[in-house]
């Protein structure tokens, strides 16, 4: 508990300084996560050819995601209420909100393991996925469903970090299962020559590191709430109220993956050349996608520490400097891919045509990207206070409903893969605003402000 309460800024002090510094650790966390399937798409791309690359990305990542998604969202759950808890010094609870996050992500990723397993090939049918990929694509993500508890659990643990105010030990755990993967891909896939099955081993033997390492350094936090596996089972109340919370943020996942998969399978329709340069677009892209997501995760464990604490002015400051600040970054990386994403593409593939229709995918879509930045940052301040349906209720209205309308309605009067790509920022604009119009008039921060003024008048009263 000491080292976490020193290095905890998030309840005191400069509010940018404190996102920062913990919005950082997220981001290089966020980065060497990306890296597990990245580093998949560069080896298989350049050792085995354009069907290994869309085999390990594009439509395969996509379904994983739609499974380990919804998991994930239940993770953000458990981390909004361990947070708060901590936020307001309930240790007790904060020691069955961690064994109750830990229960649910082992029994989920047994579910994942044993649904994504038996619907892999029917899943790839169900978004036409070009022939001679899916025998690849098959492998590979029943491998990866196999392992798919690993990535889960770690998952539920860095959650946990970060919801008591240490982001620095899920990088640091990250680093250690990266630099395993790397050298785990290149001596399986280059060396030995296993093809997409040692690409997917590989992952899986790196996330089996990271997991151990969570777990080892969670018996090391502080008495009170340390994880204890003879402890690990669900408390009702910590599961109920990660449940209210987790479950529509898995529902937006789930959502805006199958929204995905409906571009996908669009896009597979123009042939493997335009699946494969989606395929390495996607791993250009999560760059974009990796930071703002840090901002988001930042946002949600600040504002659900400062909600708990009941400093609702520093709230409402801490989401406008994040909002500023992931708006500079965004600029400055669309200038960068904008002008240098050509030679991103060669890490992938060296095939001229990809190249030039992944290029064509990069300069239409990334001048766009600064238009999403106030969805990840106000929803995740939103959910740090506990509101999880709204913001739920907005994106799968905003985001993915009006997504797939703008699909099947532009696609039939422009058969274009830019008809198709034109759908992400059509919908980004509409969803922002949804948010802002809520985040403004909505009651997702004067309930608890209401809440605890009437605790302090009752307490007063009392006191007379």
């Amino acid at each position: 508990m000491a080292e976490l309460t020193k290095t905890n800024k998030i309840l005191d002090g400069v509010i940018w300084k404190g996102i920062l510094s913990f919005f950082f650790p997220i981001l290089l966390g966020t980065f060497f996560q990306q890296l597990y399937n990245t580093v998949d798409a560069i080896v298989v791309g350049q050792f085995l050819g354009k069907q290994a690359l869309a085999a390990v990305g594009g439509g395969t990542s996509t379904i994983i995601n739609l499974l380990i998604g919804f998991f994930t969202g239940l993770s953000s759950g458990a981390s909004v209420v361990i947070s708060q808890r901590f936020g307001s010094g309930k240790l007790d609870r904060v020691s069955r909100a961690i064994h109750t996050a830990i229960a649910l992500s082992i029994v989920g990723g047994i579910i994942i393991s044993v649904v994504g397993f038996a619907m892999t090939d029917f899943s790839l049918a169900l978004i036409d996925t070009p022939e001679d990929v899916v025998p690849l694509a098959s492998l590979y993500m029943k491998i990866y469903f196999a392992g798919s508890l690993t990535l889960v659990v770690y998952n539920m643990a860095s959650g946990i970090f970060r919801a008591l105010g240490d982001s620095r030990h899920p990088l640091y755990f990250l680093i250690a299962g990266c630099g395993t993967n790397i050298v785990l891909d290149v001596l399986f896939v280059g060396f030995i020559g296993m093809g997409v099955e040692g690409a997917a081993i590989a992952t899986v033997l790196s996330q089996l590191i990271s997991v151990v390492l969570s777990l080892i350094w969670l018996r090391k936090l502080d008495p009170a709430y340390r994880l204890s596996f003879r402890k690990i089972a669900f408390s009702k109340s910590e599961f109920v109220d990660t449940m209210r919370i987790g479950i529509p943020a898995g529902i937006q996942s789930i959502m805006y993956t199958i929204s995905n998969l409906i571009i996908q399978t669009n896009i597979n329709s123009f042939g493997t050349d335009t699946a494969a340069a989606w395929s390495a677009y996607g791993k250009i892209d999560a760059i974009f996608w990796m930071i703002i997501n840090a901002f988001g995760i930042a946002m949600t464990t600040f504002v659900g520490q400062n909600y708990g604490a009941g400093k609702f002015d520093r709230v409402k400051k801490g989401v406008n400097q994040t909002l500023g600040m992931s708006g500079v970054v965004t600029i400055l990386i669309t200038l960068l891919f904008c002008f240098f994403g050509r030679y991103a593409y060669m890490l992938f593939t060296s095939d001229s045509a990809v190249i030039d229709i992944g290029m064509q995918m990069l300069l239409f879509i990334a001048p766009t990207w600064i238009t999403y930045i106030a969805i990840e940052v106000l929803s995740g301040a939103i959910r740090g206070a506990g509101k999880s349906l709204i913001p739920t209720v907005i994106s799968i209205t905003g985001v993915c409903l009006l997504r797939i309308v703008w699909i099947e309605a532009a696609t039939s009067v422009w058969n274009s893969i830019f008809a198709v790509l034109a759908a992400y920022p059509v919908t980004w604009i509409v969803t922002s605003l949804l948010f802002f119009v809520y985040y403004k008039k909505g009651s997702w921060l004067s309930d608890r402000h209401h809440e605890l003024k009437f605790k302090w008048l009752k307490l007063s009263h009392h006191k007379r």
